[in-house]
This record gives C-alpha cells, structure tokens and sequence, in this order.
C-alpha cells in the first residue's frame, strides 16, 4: 500500500514537471545570487581590487603631520662665552643662563616623502598587482566551480527521484509476487521457496525505498541551500534523449586551452611570480633607497623659570633628497633571502604540478565525453534488453516456466539499467562542462545549449 501512495505521488510530482518545471538555467539563475560561495569569491575579488589600488599608492608622496603638547622643565648654562653687538663692543668670558620650570612645550612638523629609487618597493609594487590578478581568476574558477557544482546538484535530485520512483515500482511488483506466491502456494501450484524469496525481496526493497527517500531529501536541502529554492519542480531528462558528441575538438585542442587559460593554473603561476619578486627584496641592491624628502617644522617652549619668564622658538624647513644603504643587518637580509629563494623553488614545483594535473583532469574529462555516446547508446541497448527480458519473464511466470525469483530478478536488473543509462547521460552533460571549465570557458553563455540537450 505504501509503494502504492509513493508511486502516486511521484508520479503526479513528475507530471507536473512537464509544465512550468524550473530547469538548469533557471536553478543557476538563483544559485548565482543565493549560493554562499558567491558572496565569498566577490569579496574576495573586491579585496584584490583593493591590493592593485595599493600598488598604485606606493609610489605617491606619503605627506603627515606630527603634532604635541607637553609640560616640561629645561635648564641651559653657557660660560665662557665671547660677546659682541653693535654699540655694545665686545666681551670674553660671558655667561648665560635660562631655565623654564613647569613650562609648556609645543612641536608640530610637516614633512614629505616621495621615493624615487626603491627595489624593494618596487617589488613589492609588482606583488601587489600579482595578488590582484590571483584575485580575479579565483573569483572566475570560484564561480565556473559553482556552475558545475550546481548542475551536479540540480542532476542529483533528478536521479534520486527516478531511483525512488524505480524501487516504489519494484516494490508493487513485489507485493504483487508475494500474493500470488502465497496463493499458488496455496493451492500447492508452487513451492514455499517462492513465498520466502517474495518476502526477503520485499523486505530488502522497503529498506532500499526508506535509504532512497533519505538520499532524496539530502539532495533536496543541498539544492535548496545553494538555490534558495524550496522544493522546486525540476525538470527531468527527457525520456529519448540524444547527446552528440560527433563536433567535439581533439584532445590536444583542449588540452592546450587549459594549459593556457585554466584559472587554477594561472593563479599557481602568479604565485610563483609573486615568489620571485619576494626574493628580489632582499637582494643585496634591495635595500638601497633614494628618496626626496621634504619637511618644515616649529618647537617652542615658554614659561616662568629662575630669571624671570622665558621662551624659546626654532623653526626649520628642508628640502633635499635622502639615500639609505644598508651595511649589515646581522645576516637578516641574507637569511630571508636564502628563505625566499627556497620558496621561489617550491612555487615553481607547484606550478609543475598544476600543469600535470590540469593536463590529466582534461585528458580524463574529455576521454569521457568523448566514449559517452557509445556509452549511452549501449546501456541503452541494454535497456531495452532488460526490458524486453523483464516481459518475457512476466509472461513466462504466468505460464509457470519461470519462478518468482526469475521475475524479481529481472524486475531489479531492468530498474538497474535504467539508472545506468541515465546515470551516463548525466556523466556526459557533467563532462562536458568539466571540460569547458578546465579550458576557462564555462561560463552562464555554455549553460543555455546544455540546458535545451536535456529537453531532447
């Protein structure tokens, strides 16, 4: 009775899918605004917008202002001193002394940089603007990732209905075996194994139905989650499906887009880029800078001291350029350096790496698109052998030349080829996007052709 309700209400649910269904489109039309991963790689793409505003920042002038206030006391005692002013000639021997107590000191200075020879800035510049392009393919394979993760998604839920609309079938077919076991047996037209085999099948059915039903759901809630859309009504594969795969380019096509265009690889490279410009800053020359230095400022400090009150101003202003040469730092420079040049090493191995593995995740993807439609044409083929195998069976277990378990096995295997051929259709549509992201071409543009193939 239950499979009887289960088939029911999946079968008007698939109904209804033929009519106002959401499809792939759509469903990725509402995880690009709602999937969590979104919000993350544009904030991260943002943020490296940021970094190529910094290196633009590095080489303006850097103007500040210094400022205070403080309570101080000063004491100056000067003897010995020769004197001379006009009308008052000329004294040896002169003493001068000035003291402020609990007097208030004030101090402001202006001062301008603006380098014009710095290597390690430089360096540090060209990271800067490395770090923004990174930016910018994460957020490109992020979001290539997302397309495919959703479709995976969106394919998931697809196959879990039709696997809990199969076993809800076999399981009326089950019901249905087992009456009429337990009648023959009745009647002595056949043996207790046949009741005992029906029992056990229906049992391990019910089973399989309540882990399908669970698989359902979990794909249900991560599609909901990543969508935003509660229970939507997808659009299933169609029945007669064809994927053609006769136009795709060779293997080499490919593989030499994604050795040039792959996200992930060119992000692998600018790290090692960045790595090299580390190593730079700490070259010998890399410390030396040459900047021009401007800077104007006032002390002054007045109050009442031991002769009465008293102040005292001074005022500068300069203008000039500033070298810097570092002479030794204690072998810190050399140490980092040695550091980064061994970094440089490993970046360059991971970019060796990424290669290999971005030229076989191709090779694979693309071998797999390239056998799918053999592959889908057999299972096919397969099907409709089982199917036909599942009838003759039926008939022949009307007749008596087949037994129970002849028609619940054929029952399992014609269930089992079907999610085979539609497993395979979906392996092929998934292939195919994989590869369009290796290559860096997948965008929302690829999903419209791949959306109406599984309408045909």
């Amino acid at each position: 009775m239950k499979a009887l309700k289960a088939i029911s209400a999946i079968t008007l649910a698939l109904m209804a899918l033929s009519a106002g269904a959401t499809d792939l489109l759509e469903v990725w039309q509402a995880a690009s605004t709602h999937d969590p991963e979104v919000a993350i790689s544009q904030a991260a793409r943002a943020a490296g917008a940021a970094r190529r505003s910094q290196s633009s920042a590095l080489w303006r002038p850097a103007v500040r202002v210094d400022g205070g206030v403080a309570l101080m006391n000063a004491n100056s005692e000067t003897a010995g001193a020769h004197f001379s002013a006009p009308g008052l000639g000329q004294s040896n021997g002169v003493g001068f002394n000035t003291s402020v107590n609990h007097g208030t000191s004030t101090n402001f200075t202006f001062s301008a940089r603006q380098p014009l020879f710095n290597r390690e800035l430089s360096a540090q510049s060209r990271q800067l603007g490395i770090a923004a392009d990174a930016a910018e393919l994460e957020w490109k394979s992020m979001r290539q990732e997302l397309i495919v993760r959703t479709a995976q998604r969106y394919f998931d839920v697809i196959l879990a209905a039709r696997k809990l609309e199969l076993l809800a079938q076999q399981q009326q077919a089950v019901d249905k075996a087992l009456v009429e076991a337990k009648d023959r047996f009745a009647l002595g037209d056949t043996p207790i194994t046949d009741t005992h085999e029906a029992s056990a099948r229906a049992q391990a059915l019910q089973a399989q139905w309540l882990g399908a039903q669970s698989e359902l759901q979990m794909a249900q809630t991560a599609l909901a989650d990543a969508t935003g859309l509660v229970s939507p009504r997808l659009q299933p594969l169609s029945v007669d499906g064809v994927v053609d795969t006769t136009d795709l380019a060779p293997l080499p096509h490919w593989q030499a887009l994604a050795l040039d265009q792959n996200p992930l690889l060119r992000m692998q490279m600018a790290n090692a880029q960045a790595a090299q410009e580390e190593a730079r800053k700490f070259s010998a020359a890399g410390g030396t800078t040459l900047d021009l230095v401007a800077q104007a400022g006032q002390q002054r400090l007045s109050g009442n001291g031991d002769f009465g009150s008293a102040s005292n101003t001074q005022r500068q202003q300069s203008i000039g350029v500033q070298l810097t040469i570092p002479l030794y730092t204690g072998g810190y420079r050399n140490a980092r350096q040695e550091e980064a040049l061994r970094l440089e090493d490993k970046a360059l191995a991971e970019v060796e790496r990424a290669r290999q593995q971005t030229g076989q995740q191709t090779q694979a993807a693309w071998l797999g698109l390239r056998t799918g439609s053999a592959r889908i044409t057999a299972l096919g083929a397969s099907l409709k052998a089982t199917r036909a195998r599942l009838d003759a069976t039926r008939l022949g277990r009307q007749v008596g030349d087949r037994t129970t378990l002849d028609l619940l096995n054929a029952e399992n295997d014609a269930s089992a080829a079907e999610l085979a051929w539609l497993q395979a259709r979906v392996d092929v549509l998934l292939n195919q996007l994989r590869l369009q992201a290796l290559a860096g071409e997948l965008d929302e543009s690829r999903l419209s052709p791949l959306n109406a193939q599984l309408q045909r």
